[in-house]
């Protein structure tokens, strides 16, 4: 079957298992599958694809279909324009968390140290440090299986960083200059309203804010002095409702200049404040 017919078979399957994107999704795989680029859809749309390459995109088409990330079948997600290896185990990194990075860029200097607590995949670390010179930095996660691709992803992008297992601090050590942190900030009466990609095929644990949603932002808001110089910059990322809540918190913990960012669709995303 030639090239642009099979992505347009994959469009009308995807399309009819109600998958959002299904035009993006079935270009993606068919990439994934022919090692091709988007252009090729233009150019090369004529030419007859390989059997064995047609019968794997069939059986993608299959499994996405059934709402499996599209990331979890290719096995990477684009992230600051950098390439993040993904799996069952970790958060996709999501545009949203852009917002984040983008923010404490502004403040990291060159020779800082940099805690990501609940690291996940790293991307919120290794971007950091990606873009900054002479950096130190530790990504804490209690998942093992989770801190195991963080350092495939650090080993792949050539980025040095520590990785430490641990519920929070628990085997964090020393002082650092900058603490970032995208917690679990879903209340877990809400998981179940989540869609399917995300709901059935995130980490659990990943999602789970507790009963109110910011139960790790106190938490770390609380054990944090400990492990902060002064002057460290504290930066989360929160759910869209979350902004007045998680500001209020570090403003009775003691944080100076708290602010609240808004994401490029005009959401608030981002928490961020000092400490002194």
């Amino acid at each position: 079957m030639k090239y642009k017919e099979l992505y347009e078979l994959g469009c009308l399957k995807l399309k009819a298992a109600d998958i959002s994107d299904f035009k993006t999704d079935a270009r993606l795989l068919l990439e994934h599958v022919c090692n091709t680029t988007y252009g090729d859809l233009f150019t090369k749309g004529d030419a007859e694809v390989e059997e064995t390459q047609a019968e794997e995109y069939h059986l993608l088409l299959g499994k996405r279909s059934s709402h499996i990330p599209l990331q979890h079948l290719t096995g990477s997600q684009e992230f600051m324009g950098l390439k993040f290896l993904v799996n069952e185990n970790v958060l996709v990194p999501r545009a949203d968390t852009e917002t984040l990075v983008e923010e404490v860029l502004k403040d990291l200097h060159d020779g800082m140290r940099v805690l990501d607590m609940c690291t996940g995949s790293g991307c919120i670390l290794l971007s950091l440090l990606k873009f900054s010179n002479d950096c130190e930095g530790v990504g804490a996660d209690i998942s093992e299986k989770a801190l195991e691709v963080a350092r495939s992803n650090a080993e792949a992008l050539g980025i040095e960083a520590d990785f430490v297992q641990g519920d929070l601090f628990e085997n964090v050590s020393g002082r650092f200059d900058i603490l970032v942190s995208n917690p679990p900030y879903i209340r877990t009466c809400e998981i179940e309203e989540l869609m399917p990609e995300v709901r059935d095929h995130d980490p659990f644990i990943a999602l789970n804010g507790h009963e109110t949603g910011i139960y790790f932002y106190e938490k770390i808001l609380k054990a944090a002095p400990e492990y902060l110089n002064r002057g460290a910059l504290v930066a989360f990322e929160i759910g869209c409702d979350q902004g007045r809540e998680v500001s209020a918190l570090m403003v009775e913990s003691g944080y100076k200049n708290v602010e609240v960012i808004n994401d490029l669709c005009g959401n608030p995303r981002v928490v961020k404040g000092f400490f002194y």
